[in-house]
């Protein structure tokens, strides 16, 4: 089938596949390592990867910061009940933009009183108007920062294929990467989410050297694509960045006969977006539009983390392009044949 066609990024899982808790200690999640010129599958656990990768290896991490993006309220003239998802605010005016998850229009000057975790209300937002997309802008009608608002009322944004998006305490901690430092994601990196501080620790020993980037992942990444053909979709824009340091380590490493470990697919994005030429990456800030499918040529990446992605996903679409979409699917049939975990808070794949 045409690696531009759409429906060549399909494939069936048992709804039992798709993990709906994280394993107790990260690192003993599986790890399938798919070596692309060897066509060749190799079945470990992440805690393998200080004797997997060679020593001179470098990985790359995103590490934007999950923020409490859920919301939950009511709209204040009617009592209704409401939810929404935090996508973005605009500095200059201090507007949001929100994902509305409630039916009936909401109309310019309606207000919606948030609730905090204790059921009990607190500030309001007022409707500007909508987007194009059907999102709404809103105003906060309060002094306090858009974070300390997040931070009282909302809540973390788990996907809807884990326990049909309901959150239980314990997400707080294990939908969050343990090297966070940046706020202002909507959804995890998840590739990241098998790493613990002494898996960390462990890799730094065996002398595999780390370097990190910023990208801010928004709803789009998990929006599925619309069209049949690919050439025709559009990504979504992302902010991302990667300072002189990290973009002076990377491209030490590639120097040096070292491999460059992208540590999930927003990472490979924000890299590639960064590239230069052959080899080599320069310091970057702003939007990440970039949508990666076959035939795509990389230059800043030569090895790949990441986790098991839905189907007709741009993810897929994506891990596809680095290893060839027959080789991934041949590789997700055998993972699904052995039981593997799948999504979010699922086992991992090593593409070398």
């Amino acid at each position: 089938m045409n690696d531009d066609h759409l429906a060549a990024y399909e494939y069936d899982l048992p709804r039992e596949r798709i993990a709906q808790f994280p394993l107790p200690v990260r690192s003993d999640a599986r790890l399938l390592v798919l070596h692309r010129q060897a066509n060749r599958i190799d079945h470990f656990h992440v805690r393998d990867l200080p004797e997997i990768l060679n020593s001179n290896d470098l990985l790359v991490f995103n590490n934007s910061r999950v923020i409490p993006a859920r919301l939950l309220g009511r709209r204040t003239n009617t009592g209704g009940r409401w939810e929404g998802l935090f996508l973005r605010r605009d500095s200059p005016s201090g507007i949001w933009e929100i994902l509305s998850k409630t039916r009936g229009r909401l109309q310019p000057g309606e207000t919606i009183t948030l609730t905090d975790r204790r059921a009990q209300d607190g500030v309001r937002l007022e409707v500007v108007e909508r987007t194009p997309d059907h999102n709404l802008l809103v105003r906060p009608l309060t002094n306090q920062s858009f974070l300390q608002v997040l931070q009282h009322h909302g809540r973390v944004p788990i996907p809807p294929y884990i326990r049909d998006g309901l959150t239980v305490d314990q997400d707080a901690q294990t939908y969050q990467t343990v090297y966070a430092r940046h706020d202002g994601s909507v959804a995890a990196p998840t590739a990241g989410l098998h790493f613990t501080k002494q898996l960390l620790d462990q890799l730094k020993t065996a002398g595999i050297d780390r370097a990190e980037v910023t990208l801010h992942v928004g709803i789009g990444t998990f929006r599925p694509i619309e069209v049949t053909n690919l050439t025709e979709h559009k990504m979504h824009s992302e902010w991302a960045s990667l300072d002189e340091s990290a973009a002076e380590r990377i491209n030490d490493a590639a120097a040096g006969g070292g491999r460059r470990i992208a540590v999930g697919t927003t990472t490979v994005r924000t890299l590639e977006t960064a590239a230069v030429g052959s080899n080599r990456i320069r310091a970057f800030a702003g939007d990440c539009d970039l949508f990666i499918r076959p035939g795509y040529q990389f230059s800043a990446v030569d090895g790949l983390l990441t986790n098991f992605h839905l189907p007709k996903s741009s993810l897929l679409v994506l891990v596809s392009a680095f290893a060839g979409r027959e080789t991934i699917m041949q590789a997700y049939h055998e993972a699904i044949a052995r039981e593997y975990r799948f999504y979010s808070y699922g086992d991992a794949m090593l593409i070398l």
